[in-house]
């Protein structure tokens, strides 16, 4: 392997709207596979403070000046981007030890979930700067004073400490969330492999997309950054629970309350169900699936399996199957083709491992592997930091410490025996909160038993059978749409989980006052505040429409050939629409009752304006609800208000959300819900003719 920085490359920080290099030469960081020096590191004499300040100054109010969908389309167009030059990624990458398909996880893995977030924001969030959560409370009687939860952007920096294991996807997963959210962001990434997150920063901001300060990177020892962290600011680690506890423990993050999300140990349980034997489906999928929790990007990972979990009866015919596969991992350069593992991250790294190792088998005997020894096809076994895979057996995994306790973070894992799933709960929850811990097996009944018992100890439980063989992502693989992290020893944090990671990175605060006041607040149109009625609203383009514009219809009577009509032309008869005696006997009803969705589709003929317009399609409802029923001769009428306008971006039409409310005579209201649809930003089109 030729190493891809022949004279070491000097890593700069961006901070303060430039690039710049720390004092001195830097200490060297060394190619994981090669140990030469690959590039020089350092910090010495950067303003720390001054980083945070200029994010807050300036990268902040831009990016809050744009709505939620506008910064989303920059992450997406940056991403569009990074993938156009991924190649280069992943050449930097073999530095880290990775092959090439321990690269695809982070490079391509972390830009898709980049993308992700990007597309989820815009299908989920509307496009506004401030984010409503929750319906409106109703605080007073007549409907003066009403409360609602708003979620608006954090004012500060969201500084992320990163690992070393995942340079590219580690970064992209936190920054994604926190700029959908308005939140500019400094990163800090790991010394080790900071030259491959320096590039990504580089060409992110080569694409001139991202405002000042929205972005910038400390490349080297992270100094007195934390002692300038405000109660605006939240910082996320990622890394082992003491340097956590310590970052956490910090004088200006007690003393300011800064959020502090942690990712730490993890000691991830894979267990086999009871029906999981040797030559089921499930058993060899286990094999298949542990071996390469093990191998894959050297078994550094947060997610890799490290406790097996397996029948006693199962115990010995698992240890051979798994240990065959083992035998098969080629180890060697990353960039060779026939490499299937590549290097540790460094040779203290391997020096770590294999002090772990060794108190792993004060309790355990390795049963496959030579902790001390390693065979490679290519490249120098001394120089590279490479590490033979290392099985070991606990023999009494009940009464044991360190298979629970001590972490070797590398391809090293532990089979331990069970009797029972009552035991294999109980040995799954000794490693006392985890990331991620997997179930095989095809028997629904003891999933359910094995699923419920682990859960409040795992942030994500992973099953695995025949049934998702080919399309589950496996054991170890954090999803963009679900939460990343664990309880207890995993740091008790929650990273991505869809748009529920973006609101990590904004205030909830609890809004009170009119209607009036609420809807000035937050862009949507709250029962009670002003609404105009004039022409119909549904004659309106984008441009037009306005919160708040209402019409209220004429009523329609509800009669017996209605309600007949309706039950044979759908075939709803259900019998309180059919049967006066069975309805009377029904404890919510006086007789027969039109039909919910009858109510639907009358109300909708009350309010639609039939001729071509700027009301291009009807896309749903929500929230509905019945709520009084209605009986032959009740009239119904609708009032139908414009809710809320979320315009999209880059296209020619946009959403909008009606308040439909139905009543009848008495204003009881029958009916609420919200009907969405899509509306022409300017009506007539471009070159059509009114």
């Amino acid at each position: 392997m030729k190493d891809t920085a022949a004279t070491p490359r000097r890593l700069e920080s961006y901070v303060a709207g430039a690039w710049r290099t720390g004092h001195g030469e830097g200490q060297p960081v060394l190619n994981a596979a090669t140990g030469a020096v690959h590039a020089l590191i350092g910090t010495e004499g950067l303003d720390m403070a001054e980083a945070l300040d200029f994010g807050r100054r300036s990268g902040g109010p831009a990016l809050r000046a744009m709505t939620i969908h506008d910064r989303a389309l920059m992450l997406k167009a940056i991403g569009l981007k990074l993938l156009e030059i991924k190649e280069e990624f992943y050449l930097e990458s073999f530095a880290t030890g990775a092959t090439r398909k321990d690269g695809w996880i982070d490079i391509e893995g972390g830009i898709g979930t980049m993308l992700t977030f990007a597309s989820m924001a815009r299908r989920e969030f509307p496009n506004a700067h401030v984010l409503t959560e929750g319906p409106v409370e109703m605080l007073s009687r007549d409907g003066s004073f009403v409360g609602q939860h708003i979620l608006s952007p954090m004012q500060g920096v969201a500084v992320h400490i990163n690992a070393f294991n995942f340079p590219v996807w580690g970064m992209l997963e936190k920054i994604a969330p926190s700029l959908i959210a308005g939140m500019p962001v400094l990163v800090k990434p790991a010394s080790q492999t900071a030259y491959l997150t320096e590039l990504v920063v580089r060409r992110m901001l080569d694409t001139g997309l991202l405002p000042a300060g929205a972005l910038q990177i400390v490349t080297g020892p992270a100094r007195d950054l934390l002692e300038h962290v405000s109660e605006q600011d939240v910082v996320t680690f990622t890394g082992s629970a003491a340097t956590g506890r310590k970052l956490r423990a910090g004088r200006a993050v007690v003393e300011h309350s800064v959020r502090f999300t942690m990712e730490a140990d993890s000691l991830n349980a894979a267990i086999l169900g009871a029906d999981a034997g040797p030559g089921s489906e499930e058993f060899d999928l286990f094999v298949r699936d542990v071996a390469h929790e093990m191998t894959a990007k050297a078994g550094q990972k947060c997610t890799a399996v490290r406790r097996i979990l397996v029948p006693a009866a199962h115990e010995e015919a698992l240890i051979g199957a798994l240990s065959a596969r083992l035998a098969k991992t080629v180890i060697g350069l990353p960039d060779d083709a026939g490499t299937r593992m590549g290097a540790l991250v460094s040779l203290s790294d391997r020096e770590g491992v294999r002090a772990k190792i060794a108190e792993l088998a004060k309790e355990a005997e390795v049963v496959f592997g030579t902790p001390n020894e390693v065979s490679v096809a290519s490249g120098d076994a001394e120089a590279g930091a490479f590490q033979s895979p290392v099985l070991l057996r606990a023999q009494d995994p009940l009464n044991a410490r360190a298979p629970h306790e001590v972490e070797a973070f590398g391809p090293v894992a532990t089979v331990m025996a069970y009797g029972d799933a009552d035991e294999a709960v109980a040995l799954a929850r000794m490693g006392r909160g985890s990331l991620v811990s997997s179930v095989y097996s095809n028997d629904a009944g003891l999933v359910g038993k094995l699923v419920t018992g682990v859960a409040p100890f795992h942030g994500r439980v992973h099953i695995g059978n025949r049934g998702s063989a080919k399309s589950s992502t496996g054991h170890g693989s954090p999803l963009a749409p679900l939460v990343h992290g664990g309880p207890g020893r995993a740091g008790g944090g929650e990273e991505m989980g869809g748009m529920r990671g973006v609101k990590h990175f904004m205030q909830r605060s609890a809004l009170q006052g009119t209607p009036e006041m609420l809807s000035a607040v937050t862009g949507q149109w709250v029962p009670g505040a002003p609404a105009q009625v004039d022409v119909h609203p549904f004659r309106k383009s984008l441009a037009e429409l306005k919160i708040g514009d209402q019409v209220v219809t004429a009523a329609r009577e509800i009669t017996e050939a209605d309600v007949e009509h309706f039950a044979h032309f759908t075939g709803d008869t259900f019998y309180a629409h059919m049967d006066s005696a069975a309805a009377r006997a029904n404890p919510f009803f006086d007789d027969r009752v039109a039909h919910g969705y009858l109510i639907a589709s009358f109300a909708a003929g009350l309010f639609v304006w039939p001729d071509p317009g700027p009301v291009l399609a009807n896309y749903g409802v929500d929230n509905l609800r019945f709520l009084t029923p209605v009986y032959f001769g009740d009239s119904l009428k609708v009032r139908l208000t414009c809710k809320q306008i979320n315009p999209r971006a880059g296209g020619d039409y946009g959403e909008v959300r009606w308040d439909c409310c139905v009543t009848k005579q008495d204003d009881t209201v029958v009916a609420q819900y919200d009907v969405l649809t899509m509306v022409a930003k300017v009506w007539p089109p471009a070159g059509d003719v009114a």
